[in-house]
């Protein structure tokens, strides 16, 4: 697929996706999340991939939120579907890690902080500005926050909207880690490299345990299914009873509950 917003590199197992809009402060308009969308279903789709690395171009922004495009003949059935980006971060069963190189602002903030991990930049700065604006994220954009940072200082972030420093961040549980500018690209791919190592069936599980008391009967039917792949259809169990459905036939109880 060729990319117009995003660049996308594909390399060691580590899928590393660049908001790639500088000039426009890695600002996302509809185009620009349907990339990062397919690119995330990519990530989850191909099993070559095991980590994902989210960051934006340039050493200025991360991601500034998202552009107010015109509403004028917009058909409302058609909404701006960022809420897919953030879904697909959430439940994705493999981790992704944000490296963020810069202003983190508005659903540029909650982008980040929907990603398993997040390594700031020193120079990188975090801002909620919803209110100011004419726009609010009631989703999860202050659920998360508040899981992240408590729920004073997500109120906080969201009714005064101020700038927060990477080093006041850090402090908050905002983000994981804060290094050089120069350095960031180089720790978020360590970092990914050193979730390479781990299970990926228990990175699943545990990815799906953190968001399932969010995400109700999806983030039931996602434990459900991969247990149904990686577990029950390898037992004798399983195949025992595929076996005599197909040849008609009952299934043999001594092999059954193995």
């Amino acid at each position: 697929m060729s990319w117009e917003d995003i660049l996308v590199e594909h390399r060691d197992g580590i899928a590393t996706i660049t908001i790639n809009r500088p000039e426009n402060a890695n600002m996302f308009r509809r185009q620009t999340v349907l990339e990062i969308a397919e690119a995330l279903r990519q990530l989850r789709d191909d099993p070559t991939l095991r980590v994902g690395i989210l960051t934006g171009a340039g050493e200025r922004f991360f991601c500034a939120g998202g552009e107010h495009e015109p509403f004028e003949g917009y058909d409302h059935s058609v909404v701006l579907p960022i809420v897919d980006v953030y879904e697909l971060l959430d439940t994705i069963p493999k981790p992704v890690v944000a490296a963020v190189n810069g202003f983190a602002v508005g659903g540029g903030n909650v982008m980040h902080n929907m990603c398993d991990l997040t390594i700031a930049s020193e120079n990188a700065v975090f801002r909620q500005v919803g209110p100011m604006v004419g726009s609010f994220d009631a989703g999860f954009g202050t659920w998360y926050l508040e899981e992240s940072i408590g729920r004073k200082r997500a109120k906080e972030m969201w009714y005064l909207n101020r700038k927060y420093s990477a080093a006041e961040a850090l402090s908050m549980g905002l983000v994981n880690e804060v290094v050089p500018l120069e350095a960031l690209a180089d720790r978020a791919r360590e970092v990914a490299e050193e979730m390479l190592s781990r299970g990926p069936q228990a990175l699943a599980a545990l990815k799906v345990a953190f968001s399932g008391r969010h995400l109700g009967a999806l983030g039931q039917a996602r434990l459900a299914h991969d247990l149904l792949l990686t577990q029950y259809l390898t037992t004798e169990e399983a195949r025992e009873m595929s076996s005599s459905f197909s040849e008609r036939r009952k299934p043999d109880p001594e092999k059954l509950n193995r």
